[in-house]
């Protein structure tokens, strides 16, 4: 559950993006923006080919006007690694839901504990979404803020699935215990995480971070760590590649499916 992370270089900041406001990108991400009342739109930058595929998911009239653009003028903006299809959103960040909002929502929750790669928190809301997971949490530090990048992983999912950041992971942890909710830390050293075996309960599922995995406080807090069935990891795997473990975001994935299954 670990992956070497390199931070991604700064966003450039430039007037066309004032303080306090994002740039989304890629056409699943804008488009759920658009579909989401709660987002504060700004500007919405499309090229031709890229406002008809729009168009095409997401059926006009929009809360806001087209600036057709070209597909340069998007890459200075974001950077030419910006994978944008054409399409940019300049958008206000979401407001983070309080705890006791997010668990009116059915399903499981995951909490991250420094999980640091914005596109694996990104692929983490996908999937969180997919499965059906009531919400998100990250720590207020030591956790990416919403970005572009995050969005674009996220896949639309950042709209729907709510991202909240807690001070201090072990006590909310406490909290979502309080609120009846049963914590699984997942680590390689648990036993096999089992869905049939928590059909009765509602279940946090906590990440550690890509390098150190949970830290002690957050692995003391849960009421048991469980690890993820993976044949070959038992068997010494194949070392020599350094495949002996999952990504953070595959773990979670992964784990959900698990809870998924149960009857």
């Amino acid at each position: 559950m670990r992956s070497e992370y390199r931070p991604p270089a700064q966003p450039r900041v430039t007037p066309d993006a004032p303080r306090g406001t994002i740039w989304l990108y890629g056409q699943h991400a804008v488009a759920a923006a658009l579909a989401n009342p709660q987002r504060r739109l700004r500007r919405l930058l499309l090229t031709e080919e890229a406002e008809t595929a729009l168009a095409a998911r997401l059926p006009k009239p929009w809360a806001i006007a087209v600036e057709r653009t070209e597909r340069g003028r998007i890459d200075h903006l974001l950077g030419r690694d910006a994978v944008h299809q054409g399409a940019a959103l300049l958008a206000d960040p979401l407001a983070s839901p309080s705890l006791a909002q997010v668990l009116e929502r059915p399903g499981p929750v995951l909490v991250l504990d420094q999980v640091a790669d914005p596109r694996n928190v990104g692929a983490i809301l996908r999937s969180a979404a997919v499965f059906g997971a009531a919400c998100v949490i990250t720590q207020e530090r030591n956790a990416p803020e919403e970005t572009g990048a995050l969005a674009k992983a996220a896949s639309g999912a950042l709209e729907t699935v709510p991202l909240l950041r807690a001070v201090n992971i072990a006590r909310t942890l406490i909290a979502l215990k309080a609120a009846g909710c049963w914590c699984i830390g997942l680590d390689s050293g648990g036993a096999p995480l089992s869905g049939g075996a928590l059909a009765e309960r509602r279940v946090v599922i906590v990440l550690g971070s890509e390098g150190e995995g949970l830290r002690r406080l957050t692995r003391d807090t849960c009421d048991e760590i469980a690890g993820i069935h993976m044949p070959n990891a038992s068997r010494g795997g194949d070392r020599s590649a350094g495949i002996d473990s999952l990504n953070v975001s595959a773990a979670a994935t992964v784990a959900l499916y698990e809870l998924a299954r149960r009857p």
